[in-house]
């Protein structure tokens, strides 16, 4: 069977084969083509070529694997993305990707293309421990790998702040205009996160010049994404081989619903994505905000008793009565922390996301939403618990989520058997349940004190902490079957 590629033929039923970009420019240089990146600014980017053309095609870097590169530049950038909904699943050719680069190997040509006067936006999705920010004061974290060994050198990078520090210093020095930076992650206040670490880190390197013609030149918008995207699996190659007629090694597989609002700064131009479905605006914090606590929040529900009961993915979960239950009320007490969000109607999006957690289509694991905890639980979670609690509302399905979490970092149950966290603390979330020797009240004393995690206001709360304690000794005594059944009632 022949490789996908370019020439790939126009087919009946495979949208976007049809188009050819090959004449269309580089505007766009994106760290992290993973598979969201591909199912989402991608596929916007590919549709606003085909609908108004445009020197805006996407060179796409991969800051530590090589195989993505060496997969997507086999196929011309081209991939399928399977978009699953109800019956047969819509098979779309994206063609946005003009080329992949991985940093290990060609970090000149990554840096070249920092620095041409083509590229008029550098976007990524590298999640948010690669950043190396602490979150609560912007600085850039000099423990970190990556950071530490560019500050120590910083013409020649390895981390994603070191690069966009060293593309930005570099048309400084040649007079070439800045380009926009992008964050597409999914981290509350992306845009000004990242311009805090970067002009802490121009400081660190001692050029104050710098750091005032970023700040006074370089915009950093706000975004918000959203669009379920499943890891890959060798199934899904097969499966979009089939269809295709050819070999595809990088297929996509996600949901029809696609959301991704955007603060309008932008300092050198960009593609008319508003034309494809994205949604600009003044302030994104208000969507943000919604999608946290409502879609992410419930996600982590979701993750952690699905996992620690032995549901390998969302679906299974929603298929599940009481858990079902459970994730429908968190939504509901969620959607109380929020402020007005403009043009949406929280009941009806509280409706939609059910619906798309049930889509049987998607096969979105369980474990791959719980990793990284200590990193969305404060935003997700947290949060809004600390918002409730000022507020007078209920805490209560925060203080449950947050015991199943607890729960999960034990590291094994009785069905699930051992895991690891994968989590950047994961040592530390380890300790702290060891710490408790399996004493609910212990155990959340350990969780409490861990530094960086928890609102103070919230652990002083005495109703947050016996609530927590209580439902984390209910799950450990009675196991979580029996608790999540138990709080459902």
């Amino acid at each position: 069977m022949t490789l996908l590629n370019s020439s790939y033929p126009v087919s009946e039923g495979v949208s976007g084969s049809e188009a050819d970009f090959q004449t269309n420019g580089i505007g766009i240089v994106h760290f992290g083509p993973g598979a969201f990146h591909r199912a989402h600014q991608a596929v916007y980017t590919h549709d606003a070529l085909a609908k108004h053309g445009g020197n805006w095609r996407i060179l796409a870097v991969s800051l530590q694997s090589t195989a993505t590169a060496d997969a997507l530049n086999a196929q011309d950038g081209v991939y399928s993305l399977l978009i699953r909904g109800a019956g047969s699943p819509q098979t779309k050719l994206v063609k946005s990707i003009a080329k992949v680069e991985a940093a290990v190997r060609r970090k000149q040509s990554i840096l070249d293309a920092l620095g041409d006067d083509a590229v008029r936006i550098v976007s990524m999705t590298v999640t948010e421990k690669a950043y190396g920010i602490v979150r609560d004061t912007g600085e850039v974290d000099p423990k970190h790998v990556a950071i530490s060994n560019d500050l120590k050198d910083p013409d020649n990078p390895t981390g994603i702040i070191g690069f966009l520090v060293k593309g930005l210093r570099d048309r400084k020095a040649e007079g070439k205009r800045p380009f926009t930076v992008l964050c597409c992650d999914n981290l509350p206040n992306n845009g000004d996160l990242v311009r805090s670490g970067v002009l802490d880190f121009a400081k660190r390197i001692g050029d104050q010049d710098l750091g005032t013609w970023i700040a006074e030149h370089v915009t950093f918008p706000n975004t918000m994404v959203d669009r379920i995207t499943p890891a890959a699996t060798g199934q899904l190659s097969a499966e979009a081989s089939d269809i295709l007629g050819c070999t595809d090694h990088v297929p996509v597989e996600t949901e029809p619903f696609s959301q991704w609002v955007i603060e309008d700064r932008f300092v050198n131009g960009r593609p008319k994505w508003e034309d494809v479905g994205a949604l600009f605006v003044k302030e994104v914090a208000p969507y943000e905000e919604m999608k946290l606590r409502m879609l992410n929040g419930a996600h982590s529900l979701i993750a952690y008793m699905g996992f620690l009961s032995g549901k390998k993915y969302v679906r299974d979960v929603m298929a599940d009565q009481f858990m079902a239950i459970l994730v429908e009320r968190h939504m509901a007490v969620a959607a109380d922390t929020l402020r007005p969000v403009p043009e949406i109607d929280l009941s009806d999006y509280r409706k939609q996301l059910i619906a798309r957690f049930r889509n049987p289509s998607i096969a979105h694991e369980t474990y791959q939403i719980a990793m990284d905890g200590s990193q969305k639980m404060p935003q997700r979670i947290f949060a809004p618990a600390h918002d409730a609690m000022d507020r007078g509302t209920s805490m209560t399905p925060f203080a449950f989520a947050t015991a199943i979490w607890i729960a999960y970092c034990s590291g094994e149950n009785e069905i699930a058997g051992q895991y690891a966290l994968r989590d950047p603390r994961e040592n530390e979330l380890l300790a702290a349940f060891k710490e408790g020797d399996f004493n609910a009240e212990k155990i959340c004393e350990a969780f409490f004190s861990l530094p960086d995690l928890f609102p103070k206001a919230l652990v002083a709360s005495g109703q947050w902490r016996q609530k927590v304690s209580s439902y984390l000794e209910q799950t450990l005594e009675a196991g979580i079957e029996a608790s999540i059944q138990h709080y459902s009632d």
